[in-house]
C-alpha cells in the first residue's frame, strides 16, 4: 500500500541546485510527518528536513545552514527537496521518510523509506 519513490538526483557542479521529489501513493494524508534524510558512504544518515502534511509547518537542523528547503503539493502528493548552492560534502543518497507521528528525532528516524535517489556533486 505504502509507496515512497524519489527522484531528481543528479551531478551537479559545486554552486549548482537540485529539486528532489518524492511522490507518495496513495497519498501524503496517511503520514502526520514527511521528510529528508540523506546517507553518504562513511558517514552517519542524516536528517534534512521535516514538513507536517496536516498544515505544511517546516523544520530544519541548524546543520543546514539555509540550503535545503522542504515543501509539498498536497494536492498531488509530492513532497520536495530545493538544496540551494551545493558542495561535494553534500554528495549521497538522498531519502524520502514518512511516520505516521511527529516529525522524528534528528529529523531522520522514520518508519517508511524510499529507494532513494542519488546526488553527486563534482
Amino acid at each position: 500500500q505504502v509507496q515512497l519513490v524519489e527522484s531528481g538526483g543528479g551531478s551537479v557542479a559545486p554552486g549548482g541546485s537540485l529539486n528532489l521529489s518524492c511522490q507518495a501513493s496513495p497519498n501524503t494524508d496517511r503520514f502526520y510527518c514527511m521528510g529528508w534524510v540523506r546517507h553518504a558512504p562513511g558517514k552517519e544518515r542524516e536528517g534534512l528536513a521535516g514538513i507536517y502534511t496536516t498544515d505544511g509547518s517546516t523544520y530544519y537542523p541548524d546543520s543546514v545552514k539555509g540550503r535545503f528547503t522542504i515543501s509539498r503539493d498536497a494536492a498531488k502528493n509530492i513532497v520536495y527537496l530545493q538544496i540551494d548552492n551545493l558542495k561535494p560534502e553534500d554528495t549521497a543518497t538522498y531519502y524520502c521518510g514518512a511516520v505516521q507521528a511527529h516529525c522524528p528525532y534528528k529529523l531522520r528516524d522514520y518508519t517508511y523509506w524510499g529507494q532513494g535517489t542519488q546526488v553527486t556533486v563534482s
